[in-house]
């Protein structure tokens, strides 16, 4: 698997606006993307770990409940849409990407 600045690399050909982890009262722009680490993946031999995966938690944030990023996010290899919900007049869908 790739990169933690890999996925920002490949999460910026979807929109320019990406932000990792971003602080609290941090004033964003949107349509964006936000993500941060999940949960990590361990696979043992030998009671060794041997390979680790990376999910991720990605928020597509968009005013519009149509946006044109969320089925680009949702394309994306080992990537399982987790919930929808809407908040201070923002669309959020979130998906669960591993990567």
């Amino acid at each position: 698997m790739g990169t933690r600045l890999e996925l920002q690399t490949l999460l910026e050909t979807l929109t320019s606006v990406v932000y990792f982890q971003p602080p609290d009262g941090l004033s964003m722009e949107y349509p964006c993307i936000v993500y941060k680490r999940d949960n990590m993946g361990t696979d043992f031999a030998n009671n060794s770990p041997y390979h680790l995966t990376t999910r991720y938690l990605v928020t597509v944030i968009d005013r519009s409940p149509d946006s044109t990023i969320t089925p680009l996010v949702a394309s994306l290899p080992l990537c399982i849409y987790n919930r929808g919900y809407a908040a201070r007049n923002l669309n959020h869908d979130v998906f669960n990407l591993y990567f």
